[in-house]
């Protein structure tokens, strides 16, 4: 997940620069960005000795000399707060703003979408006494990611969202924790509705994604599967007949499919986002199915992967040459490419790779100016009723 965060003030740039200490890891990149009208010189990521004016108007590229990564450089906006933030927005980037809340309010209007789409946003004030989650708490993580942050600075998350008060079921929260696609967005309020009234759920599920003796929380009674009246929560694995809006409240879907990418080096975004589409597309898959993109570590800063998994919240998953040598199987084997990489095959192996225990190659190895793609499919998970 990349983060960006701006500040207004020399405090706020202060804290900006202690959340980036914080937060910075392995699956986080921190980007700070400051809109100050005294703060009128950054340092270049290329010349981090020396202080240069630098004007930004954009999402940094590869083209420019604007830092996009954890390079201790501070990004100036010139352009309004609402159109940095609608690019941010675009890019699917999560967004933190230190200072008022009525800032955030304003900037992230024009840009809202659903909950299912939007980016998770925060606001912390200059003194990092309290983070807030303004936008896309449960799906887009917001909430989680403020007691994270509180949690690092000190701080008091000020959560309130109903279910999380109530340490109540939270059906968004289960479907993201299981990797299930939500397939009607509004039956999450009347879900959570009948959660929040003392209400008990009626959910179906196939029994191949319940453990056995399997603990259900209280409050949600399963029913047959599949259903034989309208419940509140249906899980299935296709499209099939039952699978439709006259047999739940709420529909959710498995994502049981992973992308196994390789390609050139500075692949164009949009050359592969088109190839993976039109693949998808000849398989019947809607990108929402996919649980995971995966590929080999050489290619973890790949821009068009990157901005593939950022677009479609898609995780990126990475294996060395080593682990996905070691993946058992028949593979499309290329000795070219392991004199590359080290492995004989990346897409089919990191597919099965991240695919899990039980996972098949759905389609082999597909390949067109210089990008590959395999697709496996995952088996039946057990659901993950609580953290």
């Amino acid at each position: 997940m990349k983060i960006s965060v701006i500040s207004f003030t020399k405090t706020g740039k202060q804290l900006a620069e202690r959340i980036r200490e914080s937060m910075n890891g392995e699956n986080e990149t921190v980007i700070l960005y400051t809109k100050c009208s005294r703060k009128k010189t950054v340092q270049t990521a290329k010349n981090s000795g020396d202080v240069t004016t630098q004007t930004f108007g954009g999402i940094p590229n590869k083209d420019s000399n604007v830092p996009t990564d954890n390079t201790g450089d501070t990004i100036a906006v010139q352009e309004s707060v609402s159109a940095w933030t609608g690019e941010q927005m675009a890019a699917h980037h999560a967004l933190v703003f230190i200072g008022a809340s009525g800032i955030a309010v304003r900037a992230i209007a024009p840009w809202i979408t659903d909950k299912l789409h939007d980016s998770p946003v925060l606001v912390a004030d200059e003194m990092g006494k309290y983070v807030i989650p303004l936008l896309s708490g449960h799906v887009g993580g917001a909430n989680e990611l403020a007691v994270r942050l509180a949690g690092a600075l000190g701080a008091i998350p000020v959560i309130t969202t109903a279910t999380d008060l109530h340490d109540s079921f939270a059906v968004d929260i289960f479907a993201k924790r299981n990797d299930l696609r939500i397939c009607n967005r509004e039956g999450i309020a009347r879900v959570s509705a009948k959660v929040l009234a003392g209400e008990e759920i009626t959910m179906s599920v196939p029994t191949g994604y319940l453990a056995v003796d399997e603990t259900i929380p209280p409050g949600i009674r399963l029913c047959a599967y599949p259903p034989t009246e309208k419940v509140d929560v249906l899980i299935a694995g296709g499209m099939e007949e039952i699978f439709r809006k006259e047999s739940a409240e709420l529909l959710l879907q498995p994502k049981k499919y992973i992308l196994g990418v390789g390609c050139k080096r500075d692949t164009d975004s949009t050359k592969l986002d088109l190839f993976l589409q039109k693949i998808l597309e000849e398989q019947g898959i809607v990108i929402e199915q996919i649980a995971a993109l995966a590929s080999i570590d050489v290619k973890k800063e790949e821009r068009c992967l990157l901005e593939f998994s950022e677009k479609y919240r898609i995780p990126f998953r990475t294996y060395t040459a080593q682990e996905l040598q070691a993946v058992p199987g028949e593979f499309h084997s290329s000795e070219f490419v392991k004199a590359q990489v080290g492995v004989d095959n990346v897409c089919e192996r990191a597919a099965l790779k991240a695919a899990g225990t039980g996972g098949w190659i759905l389609l082999g190895k597909q390949a067109q100016d210089g990008m590959t793609v395999a697709i496996a499919k995952r088996a039946m998970q057990n659901l993950q009723w609580m953290e």
